[in-house]
């Protein structure tokens, strides 16, 4: 015959919180996140319990959006801003020493601060030279309006244009040349041209199209300005003109842009454009 258990000598509890990052793209879903550290995962745990606190600082219960599975296990579908926050996850389960049945009752908190993110709106700011005869000549309006032309057609079916565009006008005093005029001229290209939405196909994630096109603008705008260089460098029989190219002297630079709701921190999350809600 089997003795009557005896029953539990005592309870002690012990209690340990991590917390972890997590970034989900927007419309996509979230890593299945697990109550459980690999450690205890690979161990055998004895009458667990788990509970899921969501943003709302109330237990989370599966929906359509939000799926946990029979063994606790969380992922988020088709992630929106809304679901951004503090998602908590308490386990626990009893160590249980077998020849006094002396029962431990460890409790391990798990912390995911999940940020919806979206890839940041590409621009690239520009810079180029061209050599004039003098500062104020009318022809330096005119190759400013030329140039500007030439452009917005080489990207036009990117849904790309020009826009911020300015010059000045320098003295720069060159090595073994003397003094020479040179415009000094900035411009912006954006991939937000006069009916950009109708390239994004219905797409959720529009962004990730005008980022690919505004790309392939710069790589046609950089192509431009090196053949500009080219025809002049290898052409030994074609005489300057007073107005030409500085070889050289492109230069361009990406700057990141957020859509309202989001923003940017570089201290805290590295290149995302992040959900600031």
């Amino acid at each position: 015959m089997f003795g009557t258990p005896s029953p539990p000598r005592h309870h002690r509890f012990v209690e340990r919180r991590l917390l972890l990052k997590i970034y989900i793209k927007l419309h996509h879903n979230s890593p299945v996140l697990v109550c459980m550290d690999f450690k205890r995962a690979i161990k055998e745990t004895v009458d667990p319990i788990y509970l899921w606190i969501g943003p709302n600082k109330r237990p989370l219960t599966g929906n359509n959006r939000i799926n946990i599975t029979e063994t606790e296990k969380l992922m988020a579908k088709d992630f929106l801003e809304p679901l951004s926050g503090l998602y908590s996850c308490t386990l626990s389960y009893k160590t249980v020493k077998e020849e006094t049945q002396e029962e431990k009752v460890v409790k391990q908190s798990y912390d995911f601060m999940i940020f919806a993110y979206r890839e940041p709106d590409y621009s690239y700011q520009m810079a180029v030279r061209f050599t004039t005869k003098s500062c104020i000549e009318r022809y330096n309006d005119l190759l400013f309006g030329e140039l500007r032309k030439i452009l917005d057609n080489l990207i036009s079916d990117l849904s790309c244009h020009v826009i911020e565009q300015s010059y000045k006008c320098h003295f720069v005093k060159i090595p073994k040349h003397g003094l020479i005029h040179q415009l000094f001229i900035t411009f912006q290209v954006n991939p937000f041209a006069p009916g950009w939405k109708g390239t994004c196909n219905d797409s959720v994630d529009c962004e990730d199209i005008t980022n690919h096109n505004i790309l392939q603008a710069r790589d046609r705008i950089e192509e431009f300005f090196r053949s500009q260089a080219y025809v002049f460098d290898h052409d030994l029989n074609r005489a300057l003109p007073a107005m030409h190219f500085v070889n050289h002297s492109f230069q361009v630079v990406r700057m990141d842009g957020c859509r309202p709701g989001f923003g940017k921190n570089e201290g805290l999350h590295k290149g995302e454009a992040v959900t600031t809600h």
